[in-house]
């Protein structure tokens, strides 16, 4: 539920069983209400709220209802529905209904792609698997500083990983993803980008499924495209480049691999680059890429502080070391990086001038 009202020092009874009512809870609690819980059946104390008596008469249910500012009926029996709705009725008390938690043993893993960094871009699936979520695993590039809202409640935890510095270790997420579901939680695994492009989520998917955890994937926009449309860039374009490549740049390329790279034509977009820039820049010209190729340096996309660099192979270490270029960022090489920022008359000068490129080739 989206709480619209202030709730803080409010009080709110929860009706239901504890496990049904534990996202209920966890979101009035995070909005500052005081909240109740009443259960038909044997509850384990929960410290987080104050248990009541369950009601066994029409009086109890006014005499209860008239001592808070709100109830929440999560998951009530068949008998006590008409009790309830006439005593908050009668004392005039607002009264709400919500779905409950999924109570199962085992709990679901959902992988989201947070996307490039742009709140605006996390998808709905990707909103909605979050306001359902009992703890968020997030990492340091995908979106959080809004979990508090898009996740009331939930436990938030930094999974987060800095280049050259793993501080949780990629098995152990894995292991924190499964004993979470284990112990009947809802859990997303909140990446930046998409979590299939370089971010490892065919591996937690995997973990999962070897365990016996439910799991799903929600896709998210992916840096290596958003990033470079956002500085004005298509990764593809009519009559300039019909096919493009992704590809980390986190490990060094072998001969084989530049040698392909070249022939393949296209744009080439990279993602975690800039610190084997020297080595894919030179292996590329070794391979006979064009030293006039332009490339873009696009560094903290979709931030405040996004800057793109412009250069041609033969320069762009040199210039990416007197601009000082670092991650995150991303790279892209080809006639296409000739359309940043282009408008139309020099967008069609450009192509003209690629196709006269081309067929000198």
């Amino acid at each position: 539920m989206d709480i619209s009202l202030d709730v803080t020092g409010r009080r709110v009874l929860v009706i239901g069983g504890s496990r049904p009512a534990r996202r209920v809870i966890a979101r009035y609690r995070a909005a500052g209400a005081v909240v109740y819980l009443a259960a038909d059946t044997y509850e384990v104390p929960n410290p987080l709220v104050r248990a009541v008596a369950w009601p066994q008469s029409a009086a109890n249910w006014r005499d209860l209802v008239a001592a808070v500012d709100l109830v929440v009926a999560v998951d009530v029996p068949a008998p006590a529905e008409p009790l309830l709705a006439a005593a908050c009725a009668e004392r005039r008390v607002w009264l709400t209904r919500e779905v409950a938690a999924p109570v199962a043993r085992t709990g679901h893993v959902t992988l989201v792609g947070g996307g490039p960094g742009d709140d605006e871009l996390l998808t709905v699936a990707a909103r909605r698997a979050l306001a359902g979520a009992d703890i968020v695993y997030y990492d340091r590039l995908g979106p959080h500083e809004l979990l508090d809202d898009w996740a009331p409640g939930a436990e938030q935890v930094n999974v987060g990983k800095h280049p050259g510095h793993h501080a949780v270790p990629q098995a152990e997420i894995e292991r924190m993803l499964v004993a979470s579901a284990r112990c009947g939680l809802t859990v997303v695994r909140l990446k930046g980008g998409d979590p299939f492009v370089f971010g490892r989520g065919g591996e937690e998917m995997a973990a999962c499924r070897a365990a016996g955890v439910p799991v799903t994937v929600i896709s998210g926009v992916t840096s290596a495209i958003a990033v470079p449309a956002l500085a004005g860039i298509p990764v593809t374009h009519r009559e300039v480049s019909r096919l493009f490549t992704v590809l980390s740049g986190h490990v060094p390329l072998s001969e084989e691999e530049l040698a392909h790279l070249v022939g393949l034509g296209g744009t080439i977009v990279v993602l975690m680059g800039v610190g084997t820039l020297p080595h894919l820049a030179s292996g590329l010209a070794r391979h006979g890429m064009a030293a006039d190729m332009p490339v873009a340096i696009i560094e903290r996309g979709f931030s405040d502080r996004q800057r793109t660099t412009v250069a041609d192979i033969d320069s762009v270490v040199r210039v990416a070391g007197e601009v000082g270029a670092r991650s995150p960022a991303v790279l892209v090489i080809g006639e296409v990086v000739r359309l940043a920022g282009c408008d139309d008359a020099a967008a069609v000068a450009v192509l003209a001038n690629a196709a006269t490129l081309s067929g000198q080739r």
